[in-house]
Order: C-alpha cells, then sequence, then structure tokens
C-alpha cells in the first residue's frame, strides 16, 4: 500500500491546497455541536450513575466522519491521480581500446612537461578513468613492439603498468608498423562493438619488419578505428644527450612523419592529432573520449494509468452510506 501511494503522481496538484479545509469542518461542526447540547439543572447525577450510551449515541458522529473521508477522496480526484510504471532495459556495451605508446629515446624530449614520455603516461591515466565501461590494453614500442597489458576491464592493474615504462626498456628505434599490428592482434578478435586503438608517436619509421600503412590496411579489413597522436613541439625541443661532460639538455630537430600517421588514421576512419604541449594532449584525450563514447542500448516502456476512478467509487460508496445512517439510524426526528 506505502508503495502504491508512492508511485501516485497528481496531474493537476492545486487542487490539493482544498484539503487545508478540512481541519476548519471539522472545527466548525465540533463548536457547532457543543452550542446544540441541551443543559439541565438536577439536585443530583447520583441515579445517572449506571446509565450508559448507547450504540447509536456512541456513534452519533458517523455520518460526518464519513462525509469528510467522501470530500477528502472528492479532492483527490480532482486532483487527477496518475501512475506511471516504467519497465527499462539497459545494455553497456563498451569499446574496447588498445594504447600503442611509443617509447623510444626521443620521447625524453622535454617539449612536454616533464617529458614527452611521462606526460603521455599521465594523461593516458586520467583518459583510461574515464572509461569505466571498457576494456582497455597498453601496448609499446621503440625498435621492437610487445603488449604491456592484454585488454582489461581491471584499470588500476593497467595504470600500475605505466608506472615501469621508460625510454630504452627495450631496443631503441621507432617501429610505428610493428607497433600498429602488435595493437592489432591484440584487438582484432574482440567481439565489442567498436574496437579502437590509440597510437602515439613522436618519430618517423627507422626500424621494424611491417610498413605502417600496410598495417593500417589491416587494421581496416577488420574494422579497427585508429586515431593517431604525433607528440613533440614544432622546429626544435630540448632533450637531455649524454656528452663527454655528462648529461646535458640540447635542442634537437623534431621529426615526426605526419603524413604516415595522417594516412593511417585515413585508412582506419579514424583521425590524426599533433599535441605540441601537455595542455593540448589533454584536450587530444578528451576529443577522442567525446568521440568513443560507450554504446548504451536503453529500451523503456513507459505506461500512465490514470487512478481517479477508484478514489471516486470509494467517495460516492462513503457518501451513499453516509446518506443512509443520517437518514436511517441517525435521523433526527422533529
Amino acid at each position: 500500500m506505502i508503495n502504491y501511494f508512492s508511485q501516485i503522481v497528481f496531474v493537476q496538484p492545486y487542487w490539493l491546497i482544498a484539503l487545508i479545509a478540512i481541519p476548519a469542518l471539522i472545527a466548525h461542526y465540533w463548536i457547532k455541536n457543543k452550542q446544540q447540547n441541551a443543559s439541565l439543572q438536577l439536585s443530583s447525577l447520583e441515579w445517572a450513575k449506571n446509565i450508559r450510551p448507547n450504540l447509536r449515541t456512541r456513534l452519533r458522529h458517523t455520518p460526518f466522519v464519513l462525509r469528510m473521508i467522501a470530500l477528502v477522496l472528492l479532492i483527490i480526484v480532482m486532483a487527477r491521480p496518475q501512475i506511471f510504471t516504467k519497465q527499462k532495459h539497459t545494455n553497456i556495451e563498451g569499446i574496447d581500446i588498445i594504447m600503442a605508446l611509443d617509447v623510444s629515446g626521443s620521447m625524453r624530449a622535454m617539449d612536454l612537461k616533464p617529458n614527452r614520455l611521462e606526460a603521455a603516461k599521465e594523461v593516458a591515466k586520467e583518459f583510461i578513468d574515464g572509461r569505466k565501461n571498457d576494456r582497455i590494453g597498453l601496448v609499446i614500442f621503440s625498435g621492437e613492439a610487445f603488449t604491456q597489458c592484454p585488454l582489461t576491464t581491471d584499470h588500476n592493474v593497467l595504470k600500475s603498468l605505466f608506472k615501469p615504462i621508460e625510454s630504452g626498456m627495450i631496443e631503441d628505434g621507432t617501429a610505428i608498423g610493428d607497433g600498429l599490428a602488435t595493437a592489432i592482434n591484440r584487438i582484432k578478435d574482440s567481439e565489442a562493438i567498436s574496437r579502437v586503438i590509440i597510437l602515439l608517436t613522436d618519430g618517423v619509421q627507422n626500424s621494424g619488419s611491417i610498413d605502417p600503412i600496410s598495417a593500417a590496411e589491416i587494421a581496416k579489413e577488420y574494422g579497427i578505428r585508429v586515431y593517431t597522436i604525433g607528440a613533440g613541439s614544432k622546429g626544435t625541443a630540448p632533450m637531455p644527450v649524454q656528452t663527454n661532460f655528462g648529461e646535458q639538455v640540447v635542442d634537437v630537430e623534431v621529426n615526426i612523419d605526419e603524413e604516415i600517421l595522417q594516412k593511417i588514421a585515413s585508412t582506419t576512419d579514424g583521425k590524426y592529432f599533433r599535441a605540441t604541449s601537455n595542455k593540448s594532449l589533454e584536450k587530444i584525450y578528451n576529443e577522442i573520449d567525446l568521440l568513443e563514447k560507450s554504446k548504451i542500448d536503453v529500451n523503456i516502456f513507459q505506461n500512465k494509468s490514470e487512478e481517479f476512478l477508484d478514489f471516486a467509487i470509494v467517495a460516492i460508496l462513503i457518501l451513499l452510506l453516509e446518506m443512509l445512517l443520517r437518514f436511517t439510524i441517525f435521523r433526527i426526528k422533529p
């Protein structure tokens, strides 16, 4: 019963204001009833001690109570009570994402703070935090490529595997094709509605055994979309290098094969981005986040039912009962 009333909404709720008249009517009835009581002065009431009021006397207020109940119900009828019932089926189909991250020596360049690699790692982790419904994996590459973390929904484990990543942990070089191919191999058998690779690099293909465009064609065949990010400022960038006097920061020329990255993106129906600062890198990941929202299939069945009829029927029955009692048992004879 409580659940029933909690589901009721009123189409014309202003009628409920009329309920404040009920206490006023009760007060008026009580005052009037007291004024109508006859008084008689007697020398003693000892003789009336054992007299008990009969049932009719005890229930003499019943017609008024019934009338008030009926009035409340009629006010509710005028407010048009309705119940909305909903059945909602939600089917969240997450997107599978592989992040392919360049860890070559040039990722130590300091045009992004503190350097390209650390900036890419931090922004990637923030991106992961916003993809709660998705499986995400991580591939790293430089002169060769390997899987740092397969597709997983355990994002805490995934983020922890970013920590040990550093430049020089695998053979140096820039094997963009191998990195992309490894990422494709990790996601190609996924049954997700949308499969995505985010490939970030700061260089030009100079090693590896797989051509980047050939890898892009394979991704296209599997229906995998690739977003490519070129990380690094244009012109030159400060980078720590080893010299005879120890490690020193010098300006080195920035070489990013934007043409190849654009071709990979366009081939797979993805998009190419250039990140020249930490802020622009964050914006890129935010844009990818908006482009690749989880697919949510929601079916809502809504039913609206008018509930005033039940209240009206009860009110009429109570009024008929009140009239019956008032003109029979509680009839006041002239």
